[in-house]
């Protein structure tokens, strides 16, 4: 009897431990944005996830010119239209140049280039490797923020400090959480 009260106790037992050891679990920091073009329309999102590899960015975009586009993150989390020049130049808290193919390269802001179908989406997931969304020595969410920023151009990962990117066709403030 004592046997069949302990075998029927146990998957309760069970249960809820793994309801606390889920509870106790935090949340991974996370951030993200709201893409515009320089006239307010939307232009997509931007999702950032921080894990033990650094930060997994997930950018979706909408009515995009088809074509090769640039996505970086920038510096400051500012999106003044109609150029965007208030979110600065790319986040690079490591003083690297800018390009995957630089040899002192790259920028922590540099990513893939974006290809954009005919129906104006796209997207790009990229892993920014040691990256911290707001701790250690350089987060991306410090006291003047972040921003993603798509490029009219594409990038040719090289040339210092933004690729050749072109003009920002869309922007998109990074907020916590």
């Amino acid at each position: 009897m004592k046997f069949l009260a302990l075998a029927a106790a146990l998957p309760v037992a069970l249960a809820t431990s793994a309801c606390a050891t889920t509870a106790d679990t935090p949340a991974a920091p996370t951030a993200s944005a709201k893409l515009a073009a320089g006239d307010g329309a939307a232009r997509g999102t931007a999702s950032v996830t921080q894990a033990a590899d650094g930060l997994h960015v997930l950018v979706k975009a909408t009515g995009v010119t088809p074509g090769i586009h640039a996505v970086h993150i920038h510096t400051t989390g500012q999106c003044a239209g109609p150029d965007f020049t208030s979110a600065g130049g790319h986040w690079n808290p490591t003083a690297h140049k800018h390009g995957k193919d630089n040899p002192a390269g790259p920028h922590m802001g540099d990513m893939p280039n974006m290809t954009v179908g005919s129906d104006g989406t796209g997207a790009i997931e990229y892993v920014v490797a040691s990256g911290t969304i707001s701790d250690g020595a350089s987060p991306l969410l410090d006291t003047d923020g972040a921003a993603i920023v798509i490029h009219a151009q594409a990038d040719d990962y090289a040339t210092d400090p933004t690729g050749n990117a072109g003009g920002r066709v869309a922007c998109g403030v990074l907020t916590k959480g």
